[in-house]
């Protein structure tokens, strides 16, 4: 279990996710104490009631985020770590205390008779104060659970990603270094661009896990691997490419992320046909974001698909460690045929197409 930071416990309040969550429950306490069966009050003025409920819930709310964003800090520095958890669950709390105390006052100094009639100020004040600490309590303990479960999740992604970088495998790299002994007197310039190619391949997986590269880098990757392979299988090794000119080979996205599929193709596809074949790379603009479709032919035998598994789990989780749940991969296995499908987002705020069943 990976715990989260002792300084970081607190989330950021500042953040437009953190503040719409605390808003969304406080209109939930709100709802369920103005509208639920048995609530008192005359049904007509239900309306009237909600509408000044939620203007004071959601100030009271937004207040307490305010302080908790600009007190954070402070907050986290408070030793020790208990008295830290303390002082962030009860400044909400004497926050919507005072709030209520002086609502209260405010509105018999008017008469506008709109919290509770003179001498009931304090019950009203700590009824609204335990409902703020119970909320608090519960909201910082979401918060605390989420971000212990986004640690568990980056965590999980980098070991992915260090996997990944192992899986360069040393038969690789030894087919790879006896094909480019063979041409070193016969055909020195060949030899000479793979192992350019072989450098950057290496070079490619062990700076796996150090940030983001662009689609164009990656297609690069693509076919120095490829030429590599092509050195080791021939004319048993096809490609047929085809990109449109539209995508941008600018997108951003994870490193590794499109040659592993392809690694998959000519290992557990095209090499272990006898008669070799075709690798299809399909990339367009659908849906109004990016999909790579990848199509290779396999041996019909069950089980000759199996390591695949690996790669492909640690792709999708990488994928959705870095575009979120917009994007998806979709796996279709069939006899003497295997087909690799993934959709990434342009942008963050794309609403993905359904995956195909």
């Amino acid at each position: 279990m990976i715990s989260a930071p002792i300084d970081d416990w607190l989330p950021d309040f500042c953040r437009v996710p953190t503040l719409f969550v605390v808003m969304v429950a406080a209109q939930i306490i709100v709802l369920a104490a103005v509208l639920m069966p048995g609530a008192s009050g005359d049904p007509a003025t239900a309306g009237s009631r909600l509408f000044v409920a939620s203007l004071f819930a959601q100030w009271l709310a937004l207040l307490a985020c305010v302080l908790l964003c600009k007190l954070r800090p402070v907050i986290l520095r408070i030793r020790p770590r208990g008295l830290s958890i303390l002082a962030g669950w009860i400044l909400p709390t004497l926050t919507t205390l005072t709030g209520a105390a002086a609502v209260n006052q405010l509105d018999l100094t008017l008469g506008l008779d709109l919290t509770v009639p003179s001498g009931h100020g304090l019950q009203f004040a700590l009824s609204c104060a335990a409902v703020a600490g119970l909320l608090a309590a519960a909201l910082l303990r979401y918060f605390y659970v989420q971000q212990l479960w986004q640690a568990q999740v980056q965590a999980s992604a980098q070991a992915e990603v260090r996997a990944l970088q192992a899986r360069i495998r040393p038969h690789f790299l030894f087919n790879s270094l006896n094909s480019i002994v063979s041409l070193v007197r016969r055909d020195p310039r060949t030899a000479e661009r793979a192992i350019e190619d072989l450098s950057e391949v290496f070079r490619a997986a062990l700076g796996a896990g150090q940030g983001d590269w662009t689609l164009g880098e990656e297609l690069d990757l693509v076919d120095r691997y490829l030429a590599i392979e092509r050195l080791r299988l021939g004319d048993r090794l096809r490609l047929r490419s085809e990109i449109d000119a539209d995508c941008p080979r600018t997108q951003r996205l994870p490193r590794l992320l499109l040659q592993p599929l392809l690694e998959n193709a000519v290992l557990h596809g095209v090499a272990r046909l006898g008669q070799g074949g075709e690798v299809h790379l399909r990339v367009s603009c659908a849906d109004g974001g990016i999909e790579v479709q990848v199509d290779n032919p396999c041996p019909e035998q069950p089980g000759q698909g199996a390591g695949n598994q690996h790669a492909q789990a640690s792709i999708e989780q990488r994928l959705q460690h870095y575009f979120g749940p917009a994007a998806w991969m979709t796996v279709v296995p069939a006899p003497g045929y295997y087909s690799v499908t993934l959709w990434m987002p342009r942008t963050p705020d794309l609403t993905p197409p359904t995956p195909p069943n």
